[in-house]
């Protein structure tokens, strides 16, 4: 019996069309999938950065205890004294207090509610990086930094906000804060002292002779002993703060742009000549030019955040890595020892954001989509003739 020709396909003739038309679909749906998740993944990069504790009623205040806050020698403070629901404040008959007293009155009360926000505010923020050990000899740059346990400083540390006068820095730290004699906080490229917070877990105490800067905020108590300089805050929520002869200042933010340098600054420090100095008169003789110092023409290039790594004070691997040295980076971010802290160099925040490996997916993506599309067109048409 015959076959007539075109009455049967063979099997393998009736079932590649709808196939190919079916694994087209297939391949186009996967390649769609990937366009979007890697379009979902592509973010801008950033660097991420903490926002500003709110002190409320706090602000107010250089010395703030919940148990008592006692003096000795003449201590000069620019804001308020004040003390809640402990009632002590003592020794400061030989000092200058520039603000008011509040012993456990409604103000004080406030205050140390308003504390308390701004405590577990500081501890609730995201850190960036973290951080052990000691902090000195090294440079940091905005953001949140989170320590376990203990922290020391001892020689320098500075903070270098890049020529950002919004950048802020919180340091979280778990138990105790402890700062060396003649140690210092040194603030670079417009970080200002009233950007500076510091969340203590439990006491903190700074060494004679120290200058520091940052409003403290600690569970328990604060010691600032002989000859210290703050500028800043001691607030101590359920403690006591202990003063010896020291300045207290509470310098009010500039939310001018400064350019980054890479020269750090003391936080009383007046600032350096001003722009107009880098400049000439038109009308000055052309033999004058080389007046313009030639050190103040790289300071006006480096206008963003991507300017040349700033230069770390020796000894900040030592100090501060343990005894990894760390690996590089990538991007500029912060060499990381094996326990994942900061160990040196330029101190970075690690890189939120798209990954290196997301243009690739992207690509991918892209090119199973069109894949796909195409085995769809190649498969409808045969299928509709053979229909």
């Amino acid at each position: 019996m015959g076959i007539h020709e075109g009455s049967v396909r063979p099997p393998s003739a009736r079932s590649t069309s709808p196939r190919l038309v079916r694994g087209g679909t297939a391949v186009a749906v996967i390649g769609a999938i990937g366009l979007l998740a890697s379009l979902w993944l592509t973010p801008q990069p950033a660097y991420a950065i903490g926002t500003v504790v709110p002190l409320g009623v706090a602000d107010s205040y250089s010395a703030l205890g919940g148990q008592s806050v006692t003096n000795t020698g003449p201590t000069v403070i620019d804001g308020d004294v004040g003390v809640s629901p402990g009632t002590a404040i003592d020794g400061f008959d030989t000092a200058v207090i520039d603000g008011d007293t509040h012993a456990a009155d409604a103000h004080a009360l406030q205050a140390q509610a308003d504390l308390t926000i701004a405590y577990d505010d500081a501890a609730g923020q995201a850190p960036d990086a973290s951080v052990s050990g000691d902090l000195g000899n090294s440079t940091l740059l905005a953001g949140v930094y989170n320590a376990s346990s203990s922290i020391g400083l001892t020689g320098p540390l500075t903070l270098d906000a890049e020529g950002d006068p919004n950048a802020v820095f919180i340091f979280q730290i778990g138990s105790e804060l402890t700062t060396a004699s003649s140690s210092s906080v040194l603030l670079l490229n417009g970080a200002q002292a009233c950007n500076v917070f510091w969340q203590i877990g439990s006491s903190a105490t700074l060494g004679t002779g120290s200058t520091f800067v940052g409003t403290i905020m600690a569970l328990t108590s604060i010691t600032v002993t002989t000859g210290t300089t703050v500028d800043g805050r001691a607030l101590a929520r359920n403690g006591s703060v202990t003063l010896d002869t020291n300045v207290f200042t509470s310098s009010t933010c500039d939310r001018t742009p400064t350019e980054p340098t890479t020269e750090p600054t003391d936080a009383t420090t007046e600032p350096t000549e001003p722009p107009t100095d880098a400049t000439t008169e038109p009308s000055e003789p052309p033999s004058e030019t080389p007046t313009v110092a030639p050190t103040d023409t790289p300071s006006a290039t480096a206008t963003s955040t991507d300017a040349a790594p700033v230069p770390v004070p020796s000894g900040t691997s030592s100090d501060t890595g343990g005894s990894n040295p760390g690996t590089p980076g990538n991007g500029g971010n912060p060499g990381l020892g094996s326990d994942g802290d900061l160990t040196g160099g330029d101190d970075r925040l690690p890189e939120t954001g798209a990954s290196s490996s997301t243009p690739h997916l992207l690509t991918a993506a892209i090119v199973t989509l069109l894949a796909g599309i195409m085995l769809v067109m190649v498969g409808l048409p045969r299928s509709r003739r053979r229909h």
